[in-house]
């Protein structure tokens, strides 16, 4: 599944729009190397998002096309979320 679908569809970030906005500023990163939005995501990968003030780090643990709100958090690990 591409990255940035990814993120939309496990509710990281709410649209795909800006999804690919973050991906395209360089970041996102996958097993620690800087990622394009159209970056092929599996289970296992570790995925770092670096906002502004906040750093979320998770372990991809399913990609399903889609998933309902309440199903979104089953789809990833928490490993880090840090305020700056």
């Amino acid at each position: 599944m591409r990255l940035d679908k990814y993120l939309k569809v496990s509710r990281l970030i709410k649209r795909r729009t800006v999804a690919k906005d973050v991906c395209g500023g360089e970041k996102v990163s996958v097993n620690g190397r800087v990622a394009k939005p159209s970056a092929e995501v599996k289970p296992g990968d570790i995925i770092c998002i670096d906002m502004r003030n906040h750093i979320l780090e998770v372990k991809v643990l399913s990609t399903p096309p889609s998933a309902k709100a309440e199903e979104a958090e089953t789809l990833y690990q928490l490993i880090k979320d840090e305020k700056k």
